[in-house]
C-alpha cells in the first residue's frame, strides 16, 4: 500500500508539471529560434582534444575512447572544474579530472566502476547528470547536496564485452565529496520493462539529464526504438520515483535532416525567459552539435539549423562525429567552454569549442 501511495503521490506531482505547462503549446517561430541560437555560434576550435584517445589513468590503463564529458564544481572552490568521463574497456566507468583554467586537466581518478555482477548496471555506469544549485546558462555547475548528499543520475548496462549492449538502463548515485559516487537502491529508475515505457523507447534507454524546477524533478533521456533515438522526459519529487511524460518523445527526428536518426543526449539550461536545450542530431553523414527551445520544459522546437557540424574542425579531430556536450560559461573572460565527444582521426577523444 505504501508504494502504491508513493506512485500515486509522484503521478499527481509529474501530471501537476505537465498540467502547468499546457500554457504554453505553440511552436517557437522561426525569428525567434533564430534569436535565441545566435549566442551559442560561431565557435572557435581547439585542434587537440583536451582528453586523447589514449589518455593513460593510473592502475586503469587499459581504458580508452573516451565520452560524455561533463564539467563541475564544488561549493566553495570557485578557481576548480572537474570534468566526469567515460572510458571503455569491455564496458565502462566514470573518472575525474579537474582543472584551473579549463583547457588542461590532471588528476585522474576513478568516479564509478561496474556495478555486481547479474545487476542492471554491470557493464558499467556513465555518471553526469548532476543536481546542481543553479540551472542557469550562465550560473556556475556547483553541485547541490539533499539530504547532505550530492546526487547524479547516469546511464549504465546490464552486460560488458561490447559497446552500449542492450538494453540500457538509468539508475541514481549519490556521493560524499563529488568525485566518487556509489549506487542507490537496486533497481533502475527507468527501464524498457517498466510499466509505461512506450515503443519508442523499448530497444534501449541511454543518458539521463536532470534538471530541477519548482520543487520538480526532470530528466531528459534518450532511448532506442530499433536503429532510431529520440528524446523523452520524466518527472520525480524525490529522485529515486519516476513517472514518463505520456506524450513522449518531446524531440522527434526529421526526415533527411541533420537528425533524421537520432536526437539524443539534451542538456537543458535556463536562458532568460525560455529553456535551451543542447543536443546531438545524428543525420546527414555524422553526429552534430544542435538546439531546441522551450518554455516550458515540456514542449520543444528543434532549430533546423545545427549549432556545430561534425567537421569543423580543420584538424580532423571531429572529422565523423561532435556530439555529447557540456557547456559552462567563465565570467573571468566572457566566454563559453563546450566540451564534447569527438570522433575523427585521432579516435574517440574530449574535444573543446570556446565562444571567444
Amino acid at each position: 500500500m505504501k508504494k502504491t501511495l508513493l506512485a500515486l503521490a509522484i503521478a499527481f506531482s509529474a501530471f501537476s508539471a505537465y498540467a502547468t505547462a499546457q500554457e504554453s503549446t505553440e511552436p517557437i517561430d522561426a525569428a525567434t529560434l533564430q534569436k535565441w541560437s545566435a549566442p551559442y555560434r560561431g565557435w572557435k576550435y581547439h585542434p587537440d582534444p583536451v582528453i586523447p584517445a589514449d589518455y593513460k589513468i593510473p592502475g586503469l590503463e587499459s581504458f580508452h575512447n573516451y565520452d560524455v564529458p561533463c564539467v563541475y564544481q564544488l561549493p566553495g572552490e570557485p578557481d576548480v572544474w572537474y570534468m566526469s568521463f567515460i572510458g571503455y574497456d569491455g564496458g565502462y566507468n566514470s573518472f575525474v579530472v579537474e582543472s584551473n583554467d579549463l583547457e588542461h586537466w590532471t588528476k585522474p581518478r576513478l568516479a564509478m566502476g561496474f556495478g555486481k555482477e547479474g545487476e542492471f548496471d554491470h557493464g558499467g555506469c556513465v555518471i553526469g547528470a548532476y543536481l546542481y544549485e543553479n540551472y542557469d546558462i550562465k550560473a556556475p555547475r556547483i553541485l547541490k547536496k539533499k539530504d547532505g548528499k550530492y546526487w547524479t543520475l547516469y546511464g549504465c548496462y546490464p552486460k560488458q564485452g561490447g559497446y552500449e549492449l542492450r538494453p540500457g538502463y538509468e539508475g541514481v548515485a549519490v556521493s560524499d565529496d563529488g568525485l566518487t559516487w556509489t549506487r542507490v537502491g537496486n533497481d533502475p529508475i527507468l527501464s524498457i520493462y517498466q510499466s509505461d515505457a512506450k515503443d519508442w523507447e523499448k530497444s534501449c534507454i541511454y543518458q539521463p539529464w536532470l534538471v530541477e524546477h519548482q520543487g520538480t524533478y526532470y530528466n531528459f533521456y534518450n532511448a532506442a526504438e530499433g536503429g532510431r533515438e529520440r528524446l523523452g522526459v520524466a518527472f520525480s519529487n524525490d529522485l529515486t520515483h519516476w513517472v514518463r511524460y505520456p506524450f513522449n518523445p518531446v524531440i522527434e527526428n526529421r526526415k533527411d535532416w541533420y537528425d533524421a536518426d537520432f536526437s539524443s543526449d539534451g542538456k537543458v539550461f535556463r536562458d532568460g525567459d525560455h529553456w535551451t536545450m543542447f543536443y546531438f542530431g545524428v543525420g546527414k553523414g555524422g553526429a552534430h552539435i544542435m538546439a531546441a527551445f522551450s518554455r516550458d520544459l515540456v514542449h520543444w522546437t528543434p532549430d533546423p539549423e545545427p549549432l556545430y557540424i561534425a567537421g569543423g574542425n580543420p584538424s580532423g579531430l571531429d572529422k565523423q562525429y561532435a556530439h555529447k556536450i557540456s557547456l559552462v560559461y567563465n565570467p573571468k573572460n566572457d566566454t563559453f567552454y563546450m566540451f564534447y565527444c569527438a570522433c575523427g582521426n585521432k579516435g574517440r577523444t574530449i574535444g573543446l569549442i570556446t565562444s571567444k
